[in-house]
Parts: C-alpha cells; sequence; structure tokens
C-alpha cells in the first residue's frame, strides 16, 4: 500500500513536471520562431517602444519604395535628354560643315533624321504615360509629326504638356519636386527645325539664303542647347539628392530592424542551452516521480 506522507511529495513534484513542461513548451516555441515572446504583452516594457519601431520602418520602407522609383524615372529623363543632345550636336555639327564647305549632300535627310529622333524623345512613354506630358498624360506632349509641320505651328501650338511637376516625399516632411515637361527640353531647339524647314529643300549645293538660315538654325541650337543642358544639370541635382535621401532611408532602416530584432529576437545559442537543460530536467523529475509513485510499506521493509 503507498504511504499517506508521500501524497503531498507527489502533488509537489506533479506541479514542478507541469512547470518544467511550460517552460520547455516556451523554449521549443522560441526555436521554432526565432522570437523570444509570440505577443507584445510578453515583451513587457519594451512593447511600446517595438511597436513605435515597426511603425517608422514601414514608413521608411514605404519611402524606399518611393525613393527607387523615383530614380528610375529620373535616369529615364537623362537617357532621353542626353539623348536629344546628342542628336542636336551632330546636327549643329552638319550644318556648320554644310556652311563651310558648301557641301550639303545628304544634309537634308540629316535634318529629318535628327527632328524624328527629337519628336521621338520628346514622346517618349513610360508606364503607359508620356514621361514629358506634365499632368496630361492622354496626349503626346511634342504635336508635329513631320519637319513640315512645324511651319504652320508655332512653339506654343508644338507643345502640348502642361506646367505639372510630379513630386514625391521621399523623407518626413521633404518633397522633391522631379517632373521635367517637352517644352521644357525642347522648345528652344523647336525653333531650329522651324528655321531649317523654312530653308527649303537642301540640295548638294547652298544657296546663299538656304547658308543663312543654316546659321540662323545654329544660333538657335547653341541657345536651345543651353536650356537643354541646364534642365539636365538640374535632373542630374536631383538624382543625387534622392540617392543621398535612399541611402540615409536604409541607414535609418538598419537601426530600427536592431531595435526590433533586439527586442522581439531569440537568443538561439540561449534557447539551446535552455532546451537541453529543461529537457534534463523534465527526465530527471519524470524519474523521480516515478520513484515516489511507487513507494509502499512492502519494498520499504
Amino acid at each position: 500500500m503507498n504511504r499517506v506522507a508521500t501524497i503531498p511529495l507527489q502533488r509537489t513534484m506533479a506541479d514542478a513536471i507541469q512547470r518544467a513542461q511550460r517552460n520547455l513548451a516556451v523554449t521549443q516555441t522560441a526555436l521554432s520562431t526565432g522570437k523570444k515572446a509570440q505577443d507584445y504583452a510578453s515583451l513587457g516594457t519594451e512593447a511600446v517602444r517595438t511597436i513605435s519601431a515597426h511603425s517608422l520602418l514601414s514608413r521608411q520602407e514605404a519611402q524606399s519604395v518611393v525613393s527607387k522609383h523615383v530614380s528610375v524615372t529620373l535616369s529615364i529623363y537623362d537617357a532621353h535628354i542626353s539623348r536629344v543632345d546628342t542628336v542636336m550636336s551632330d546636327l549643329r555639327t552638319q550644318l556648320v560643315t554644310a556652311i563651310g564647305t558648301d557641301d550639303a549632300d545628304g544634309l537634308q535627310e540629316t535634318i529629318r533624321g535628327a527632328f524624328e529622333e527629337f519628336r521621338s524623345n520628346l514622346n517618349a512613354v513610360e508606364g503607359g504615360s508620356a514621361l514629358f506630358a506634365g499632368s496630361r498624360s492622354e496626349v503626346l506632349p511634342f504635336a508635329p509629326e513631320t519637319l513640315e509641320d512645324t511651319l504652320l505651328t508655332t512653339a506654343d501650338d508644338a507643345f502640348r504638356n502642361d506646367d505639372v511637376r510630379t513630386a514625391a516625399y521621399l523623407t518626413e516632411g521633404r518633397e522633391v519636386s522631379y517632373g521635367i515637361t517637352a517644352s521644357d527640353v525642347g522648345k528652344g531647339l523647336y525653333e531650329a527645325f522651324r528655321t531649317l524647314a523654312g530653308a527649303g529643300a537642301i540640295g548638294v549645293r547652298l544657296t546663299p539664303a538656304q547658308k543663312e538660315s543654316l546659321r540662323d538654325a545654329v544660333a538657335q541650337i547653341d541657345e536651345g542647347m543651353g536650356a537643354l543642358r541646364s534642365v539636365n544639370a538640374a535632373n542630374g541635382r536631383r538624382q543625387n539628392q534622392v540617392e543621398t535621401l535612399g541611402v540615409r532611408a536604409e541607414q535609418r532602416s538598419l537601426l530600427l530592424r536592431d531595435i526590433i530584432a533586439s527586442n522581439e529576437d531569440a537568443d538561439l545559442g540561449q534557447v539551446a542551452v535552455d532546451l537541453a537543460q529543461q529537457r534534463a530536467t523534465l527526465e530527471a523529475s519524470y524519474s523521480v516521480f516515478a520513484q515516489i509513485a511507487g513507494l509502499n510499506l512492502t519494498k520499504f521493509l
């Protein structure tokens, strides 16, 4: 028969086994999830700081997405503006050469090709919307379709973009305006094409009137290129600004992740040690309980 005195001891051991089982279950959960607590209530006084860090991190990640989108858009702006710069520089060289040598063989095709490149880049589409149209996504910003169309279209009528500038919030309280319109890029250069179109069909030899038109066009290209490069320089400064803000946002995100990790993430090395100790404790508790439960007067005698 069991001794009466062993009953309270059995209850004590049963309670100890239950505590060991609970501790082991908590440790196993920490090992499987990598988290020291499964809810904010279990974090105690660090819960408020952790919630705040999560909120700030979400905001930083959202701003990082916007920053990358803006950076890509600015790079696309740069590519198209640089292409216009190259085309117009080459055209200027051809005009100056023709004026100096009085040999205009192939110049008419060169002018038409430059106009097509000019038009194509100003009407570039990105993400289904015209890149240089401002807020007027339903129209292409540069209207004339052929070089001859420029004769009947003034600069004000040629450009259909509005003056709305795209803007984005890249950091708290910091708005960056980065939109560029077709008229910003090409309005000055457009006058050169009107002048060249007005020169008529250019053959192998230039007439005196055509030479004068070409000289006027070169001057207009020089003036328009100044405005074009000013726009592209401003775009480059914005690229640097966006890159700097992006780096700072990434640094803040790393800091916030460290704060969250220090409050939430379990020390897996310590968890492994605790797991081994708690398993040994539980197994020892089972062994002791079995021995106590098996005590009786016959074994004692």
